[in-house]
């Protein structure tokens, strides 16, 4: 075992699980140290851990990181959307329950898009955001409670970006005012919606499955808002061909109109600006978020 991987070992058994044996490398891991615990009896647990990962201002928050994870993991199941078991939480360790890839089936996207369909359409709130901030990858992602939705929208999920150094080298001045510019625009832009329970990293990699193989999702970055934003992250994120019958149905469940497809890119410019916060290099996320821009900048007079 390498240094982090016995140092997930070493703090599984701090936190009492001693009869881990093991611990293996898991996939992913962009935002945090993680791996697979392997224990004596044959089971396993998906484990991480945060240390190594605090190399830029407002990187994760080792006192809160996992908590609004595992929290957010509890609102969405309460909710009825199925997701992993949380096993030990700690300021410096989460253990989960293990979950299976998902199968390539369209109907499991299909039974995805009516628990999706189901959680946006039962858990309406009065206002927008969270009772405390969370994380979306390395970031801290503001929650602050607001009345309205393009104010909570703009203020904390597309401004809130620009004071990033990353994205300031990225978005040159002109790039800055049509975001600005955008922002001003939005109630013209997208339909006024209400504020409800959003899994708010929904892009396929976070879409894993039950044993029994139902669809379940790990992962969040929870508040209450625009349900479209777990739409646009699985619409533009090159969903597989197989979920393909999830978008009608989803849309039909929960009375879309027809011009969805066109506001998408609007919506995911926050997880654009995101990435570009977060990663070096960021797989084109700085050229997409331009792009989205264009239409909105100001022509000189």
């Amino acid at each position: 075992m390498d240094e982090p991987l016995r140092l997930l070992r070493d703090r599984l058994h701090d936190a009492g699980l001693r009869d881990v044996m093991t611990v293996t490398p898991a996939p992913g891991g962009q935002a945090a140290t993680a791996g697979i615990a392997h224990r004596t009896d044959g089971s396993t647990l998906f484990v991480k851990t945060l240390d190594g990962l605090r190399s830029a201002p407002d990187d994760l928050d080792a006192d809160g990181a996992f908590v609004a994870e595992a929290e957010g993991l509890a609102a969405l199941a309460d909710a009825g959307m199925p997701t992993p078991g949380v096993v030990v939480v700690r300021p410096d360790l989460l253990a989960l329950a293990p979950l299976e890839p998902r199968p390539a089936e369209p109907a499991f996207w299909t039974d995805l898009a009516h628990r999706l369909a189901h959680l946006h359409t039962t858990t309406r709130h009065d206002r927008f955001g969270w009772h405390g901030d969370n994380w979306l990858g390395r970031r801290r992602q503001v929650n602050t409670w607001t009345d309205d939705g393009f104010e909570f929208f703009a203020q904390h999920r597309l401004l809130r970006w620009l004071a990033e150094p990353r994205v300031s080298a990225a978005l040159d001045t002109t790039d800055r005012a049509a975001l600005e510019h955008l922002c001003e625009r939005l109630p013209e832009l997208l339909p006024e919606q209400p504020a409800c329970l959003v899994h708010g990293d929904l892009w396929a990699g976070n879409v894993l499955a039950t044993a029994g193989g139902t669809p379940a999702l790990i992962d969040p970055a929870v508040s209450y808002t625009w349900a479209e934003i777990d739409l646009a992250h699985l619409w533009t994120t090159a969903p597989p061909p197989e979920s393909a019958p999830f978008f009608d149905l989803y849309a039909d469940l929960t009375g879309l109109d027809d011009g969805w497809r066109e506001r998408m890119p609007i919506i995911q410019l926050r997880q654009h600006l995101a990435v570009v916060a977060q990663f070096e290099p960021d797989w084109g996320a700085a050229e997409i978020a331009g792009a989205t821009l264009a239409p909105f900048r100001r022509r000189p007079r």
